[in-house]
């Protein structure tokens, strides 16, 4: 009785890959079913965590520790608003660190010039502002100078950085005059976006000062942004109605500026989700083709398997040979889908100037997931090849 032959690892390894190199292109189009669903979910969970990685950074650079008060409503659903010294109230508070206050001057607009139709305000707003704001939002000034002690008294405005595309004022634009609540402002600044305050972003800033003399200002403020110490922001927030206004603190709204950055985040968290559900779909197509190659495979060459039983193969081994063959297939494509997700991730995260995050643990189980699909899509090629009876093999034409 003789004994079966004996193979080795290496040699399993160079019988299963005989298949795939006398069948290039098939073998291409199979591992390109696999790589596109890994590269879909590799990328999908790249992406996830450099948009994650942009926020944390964004936040240590703002701070989470901003609070902004706004005026509510009465018992009787009317507008309210805060008092005129509400400021100085909630700058009495320990742990403020800094305090500031806008006020949105509801009947005033802006424009480009003087010939423009009235209706067409372009969605932008008017606000006076103090002088610290910047410091305590975190905002930045592009081109230009911020509001001081001498341009705050005097018809000067500075733009955000929306308000300033939409009246076509540029860096080079500013000293440029535009034409504020019926007569002309200059220009003298432009804000880069303030993701904290976004409101900024469409609104055109006078002083404090100018907006009373000049505006009819009534002083009352419509925004007040509070910095405390990041130990006590829960508890300033809970103080904060009754500092701004004692007499009705119901009818003060707080709300913490970061929490919005945090939910968009949130929503792109629950997008993650069923774009991972469609990777996985594609994944579990190309599995399919894979699975289909292999039988196909098994079908057109069978003298081989003939062949090869006649010569001493036996039914285990048979098995093998078919199931690397499928194990080397998927693999291709996973490593192939592996590295075009990387490749994509980077070219996103730089457009977006996010930090490129690609976890190492998605890359990983992104392969492991291939040798899964790949010992699925095997197992019935081969245990149909194995089979094959080397007569019944021989015989087919």
């Amino acid at each position: 009785m003789t004994t079966p032959s004996h193979l080795s690892p290496r040699d399993v390894f160079r019988v299963g890959a005989v298949g795939l190199r006398t069948r290039p292109l098939r073998v291409v189009l199979s591992a390109l079913g696999i790589a596109i669903g890994i590269a879909a979910m590799v990328c999908v969970v790249g992406i996830a965590s450099s948009s994650r990685a942009s926020l944390d950074r964004q936040l240590a650079a703002l701070g989470t520790n901003l609070l902004k008060v706004a005026p509510g409503e009465t018992l009787f659903g009317e507008a309210s608003h805060l008092p005129d010294d509400a400021v100085a109230m909630i700058g009495r508070l320990d742990p403020v660190t800094s305090v500031t206050a806008t006020a949105k001057l509801a009947s005033a607009h802006v424009y480009r010039s003087d010939r423009m139709p009235p209706a067409e305000t372009g969605s932008l707003s008017v606000l006076a502002a103090r002088t610290d704001l910047l410091d305590t939002v975190g905002a930045r000034v592009v081109s230009g100078a911020w509001l001081n002690e001498a341009t705050e008294r005097y018809p000067a405005v500075v733009l955000g950085s929306t308000a300033a595309a939409r009246l076509g004022v540029g860096a080079a634009t500013v000293d440029t005059r535009v034409w504020l609540a019926g007569q002309w402002f200059t220009v003298v600044g432009v804000l880069d976006p303030v993701p904290l305050a976004p409101e900024l972003d469409y609104a055109a800033m006078v002083g404090w000062p100018a907006a009373t003399t000049q505006l009819r200002f009534d002083g009352y403020p419509t925004t007040i942004y509070t910095r405390t110490r990041d130990d006590a922001v829960v508890e300033v927030r809970g103080v904060l109605p009754r500092a701004a206004n004692p007499e009705h603190p119901n009818e003060v709204s707080v709300s913490r500026p970061s929490d919005a950055l945090v939910a968009r985040h949130a929503a792109d968290v629950a997008l993650t989700g069923l774009l991972l559900g469609l990777g996985a779909v594609a994944l579990l197509v190309g599995g399919v083709g894979v699975a289909n190659t292999m039988v196909i495979s098994v079908l057109e060459r069978r003298p081989e398997i003939g062949l090869r039983r006649s010569l001493g193969a036996t039914r285990g081994q048979i098995r093998l040979q078919f199931l690397t063959e499928s194990l080397l297939l998927s693999v291709l494509g996973g490593a192939g889908g592996a590295v075009l997700a990387i490749g994509v991730t980077t070219g996103y995260a730089g457009y977006q100037g996010w930090p490129v995050v690609v976890p190492a643990w998605a890359t990983v189980g992104g392969v492991l997931a291939t040798l899964v699909i790949g010992a699925g899509a095997g197992v019935y090629p081969a245990w149909r090849a194995a089979r094959l009876s080397p007569t019944e093999a021989l015989a087919t034409p």
